[in-house]
């Protein structure tokens, strides 16, 4: 079950707000876990074990270390929560490719077992672990209940597709959080601009780029050098429209019932530079990474080797997160090349806009590696933009598909830009003084989430191409 299928949104998600609003105070925690555990059992029941699991395990070491006052065994709870989470992180998603290169190199194993990769394991592996830091380090109380803490890691708002909440952020929400009417409606309208964003936008730009960028190195050979710029801008627009929609959603079901999750995306496709982009895409995932990786590890403030070495650190680490291929790995060295470039090298010396284009570029052949898990398919991607080994420049059947979707590209630029929220801060701002822009703001308010839900409704119901997400994080 997903955020954008027509059961959670008419069945689950009616059920758990109906219910959640008639019952108790008391007893509101109780249904959102409930309806938590149902949400992720869906797509495995054995799963939930696994999560339930983990939970147990960081409530248990948490505890223990907040208890202890003998620093050794601190560190050994401490060490016992990193090897349980974090190995079981790297059989279920790194096990397989760890054995198919050992395989390559050696020949050995004969068989690699299919292990199945369970949804939603690197988010909450990585919140349990940052709540279990936390308490080491002091920063917060462990959770003394384990049903609140298996709340906390299961809470189907962001189990599966993130952001990465943290602990202290949601720990006084837990047991003390209000909903006002204003909650409900800004609630709302945020799941439905993330439901948009992903049925209407996010899927039709997936369609496209899969029309243009077939599988294959054989296929690429085959399209044009500009069919195969077409297909990754396309994939450029569905990537973000695909992550932001599932943030959007998952912030906006929050607040609903009372929950505020920090951003996670602020427009990366208008930042200035690659340490820009990077401060706004992404931002619980690069924060997670800042503040249990890169500072531990010193930071910046070190000797230039050492701050080198933390970089490839961070990004290796990145890399990795988002899937078990080389491709990935590639992705994220390529990340720190340029970080390590901005910072030592091109410093402050492109001009103005230039900035905006040099970091676009950097981004959209970044997703090029991100694409392709075969390499030898990146290399003849790679080739094909330059007019390398492909057919021709342009061939008549993208110029029909680029035309035929030219709206929805333009649309699908502009829901990657602050405008929309521009104009709404404007008639916002000038309705205070002028009565018109004042009636044209209610206007707006009042029809923008109705208007969005029916049309994504009728985008999910016409359109059998609706696939979760590309990656199992």
């Amino acid at each position: 079950m997903v955020f954008s299928s027509l059961i959670f949104l008419f069945v689950f998600l009616v059920l758990n707000l109906t219910i959640y609003l008639l019952v108790n105070d008391r007893h509101k925690n109780k249904v959102l876990l409930v309806f938590s555990l149902i949400f992720y059992a869906w797509g495995g029941p054995k799963y939930l074990l696994l999560l339930v699991g983990e939970t147990f395990a960081s409530w248990f070491f948490a505890l223990r270390i907040q208890n202890s006052q003998d620093d050794r065994r601190r560190k050994l709870y401490m060490a016992g929560e990193c090897i349980v989470l974090l190995g079981l992180l790297g059989y279920f998603k790194y096990a397989v490719f760890f054995l198919e290169n050992f395989q390559a190199l050696f020949g050995i194993p004969e068989v690699i077992p299919n292990i199945v990769l369970p949804i939603g394991i690197s988010f909450y592996t990585f919140q349990l672990l940052s709540y279990v830091v936390d308490v080491y380090r002091g920063e917060i109380h462990a959770q003394p209940a384990f049903w609140k803490l298996l709340l906390y890691s299961s809470l189907f708002h962001q189990c599966i597709a993130g952001p990465i909440v943290r602990y202290e952020t949601v720990a006084n929400e837990i047991d003390n959080r209000k909903v006002t009417q204003t909650d409900i409606y800004v609630g709302v309208r945020r799941f439905c601009i993330g439901l948009a964003k992903k049925s209407i936008l996010a899927n039709s730009c997936a369609a496209v780029a899969d029309s243009l960028i077939l599988p294959g190195s054989n296929a690429l050979a085959a399209q044009s050098a500009l069919g195969l710029w077409l297909g990754i801008f396309a994939y450029m627009l569905q990537i973000y429209l695909d992550f932001s929609a599932y943030s959007d959603m998952a912030i906006g079901m929050g607040r609903m019932v009372g929950f505020r999750y920090l951003e996670n995306f602020n427009y990366p496709y208008i930042a200035k530079s690659v340490q820009d982009f990077w401060r706004r895409w992404h931002i619980s995932l690069s924060t997670f990474f800042r503040d249990y990786v890169y500072i531990p590890l010193g930071g910046s403030r070190c000797t230039t080797v050492k701050y080198i070495r933390n970089m490839a650190v961070v990004w290796f680490l990145t890399g990795m997160w988002h899937g078990a291929s080389w491709n990935y790995i590639l992705w994220g060295i390529y990340y720190l090349v340029f970080l390590l470039l901005e910072r030592f090298v091109i410093k402050d010396r492109i001009p103005g806009a230039l900035k905006y284009v040099y970091t676009l570029l950097v981004v959209f052949f970044g997703w090029v590696i991100f694409k392709f898990e075969n390499l030898g398919e990146l290399g003849t991607a790679f080739a094909g933009l330059f007019g390398i080994g492909t057919n021709g420049f342009i061939g008549m059947d993208v110029s029909t598909l680029f035309l035929s979707n030219i709206f929805l590209l333009a649309f699908s630029v502009i829901a990657c830009t602050p405008l929309g929220k521009m104009i709404r801060q404007s008639l916002l701002r000038y309705g205070s003084s002028n009565k018109v822009a004042f009636t044209v703001f209610n206007i707006t308010e009042l029809i923008v989430p109705p208007l969005l839900l029916i049309l994504s409704v009728l985008a999910l119901i016409g359109n059998s191409y609706n696939p979760f997400l590309y990656f199992q994080f």
